[in-house]
């Protein structure tokens, strides 16, 4: 079975051969092929031939996208810092919107010319030329309230959501005009999957009234977009409490990446109970923790979790972030070994 067959089987909450593995190796891809971090985010030529290696090496069940969250925001305008060692980011010192009035001056911008867009366009293409027959390829994408933020600034936005909410939204609807186009753009690619970063649709952030307010009646026009266009929609959000029942009201989508438990259940058990035949769940091992945890530890959280989730399919074993960029392969491994062998279903 190709774990195309394999995760499409999952995904219509059928049993598979075997639990579909992905550890979230992103930017410690960047390793196989000795870039830099800068090189490796910035070319689509060199970040696919991370990817295709890595999926080759470690026998992956999907390709996800993910560099950085800052590819939209830096096409708008802002200024991105690359460490070596850390994921891309803004410069926060040189935000876009200074004001909120500067929330007027963001317009609608063609991703195909972006550059950094652009080049992630180009990478899903390469993608699925070169694995998208046997291999999920699924776009990663920031949601249009993250991209603001990283444009103003978190602390200067939230004040802005109470104090100027009408300038914040009109900010996120030319946002989201964008987004429509940049899907359509990585759909055109022939990508299995769009998956939108919702980062702060979580308690840990804000409330689920104000997330609805300020981007689920967002997010759901792009959904409703990538569902037209038979293609599907997933969500990935490692905040505490997140919003499972919002976002599958808004998104309808058809797999959940997450590192902790919905606001609304208490214990795993309960999260398959509720959820686990709405949409499919992808996590959810820690991706800090497995830093500094021993092989044997890795297997038991993987033994836990299969034990959790698999019984009916709609589960894939996953980190619930992005893999370490500078950690060992090592526990990646375990996972993957833990997912053919004991994650089998007969």
């Amino acid at each position: 079975m190709t774990s195309l067959e394999r995760v499409s089987k999952c995904l219509r909450f059928e049993e598979p051969d075997r639990v579909p593995v992905y550890p979230l190796l992103a930017g410690a891809t960047r390793r196989l092929v000795s870039a830099s971090y800068y090189d490796w985010a910035n070319n689509a030529d060199i970040c696919a031939e991370a990817y295709i290696k890595a999926a080759e090496q470690f026998r992956l069940d999907a390709i996800c996208t993910l560099t950085d969250l800052s590819v939209e925001a830096a096409d708008f305008g802002a200024e991105i810092i690359y460490p070596e060692n850390e994921a891309a980011h803004p410069d926060y010192t040189k935000t876009i919107v200074q004001s909120a009035e500067d929330y007027r001056k963001i317009v609608p911008i063609d991703p195909r010319k972006g550059k950094r867009m652009g080049e992630h366009i180009k990478l899903c293409r390469k993608l699925v030329e070169a694995k998208g027959k046997e291999v999920p390829i699924i776009a990663f994408t920031f949601g249009p309230l993250g991209i603001l933020s990283m444009l103003r600034g978190q602390e200067q936005m939230f004040m802005d959501l109470v104090l100027e909410p009408d300038a914040v939204k009109y900010a996120v609807g030319a946002i989201t005009e964008t987004l429509m186009d940049y899907y359509d753009a990585l759909m055109d690619t022939g990508v299995h999957a769009v998956m939108i970063d919702t980062l702060f649709a979580s308690q840990s952030i804000m409330s689920k009234s104000m997330w609805m307010e300020f981007e689920g009646d967002y997010v759901r026009g792009l959904a409703d977009r990538v569902h037209q266009r038979g293609c599907m929609m997933m969500i990935h959000n490692c905040g505490t409490g997140i919003y499972f029942d919002v976002q599958i009201e808004t998104m309808q989508p058809e797999a959940i990446s997450f590192l902790h438990l919905p606001d609304d259940v208490s214990t795993p058990a309960e999260l398959k109970e509720k959820y686990g035949r709405q949409t499919t769940l992808i996590g959810h091992i820690s991706p800090t923790w497995i830093i500094s945890a021993s092989e044997d530890e890795v297997r038991e959280a993987c033994k836990e979790q299969i034990d959790q989730y698999k019984d009916g399919g709609g589960y894939i074993l996953a980190t619930g972030c992005e893999y370490p960029a500078n950690a060992d392969f090592r526990n990646a491994e375990v996972m993957v070994e833990m997912a053919e062998t004991y994650g089998r279903y007969r």
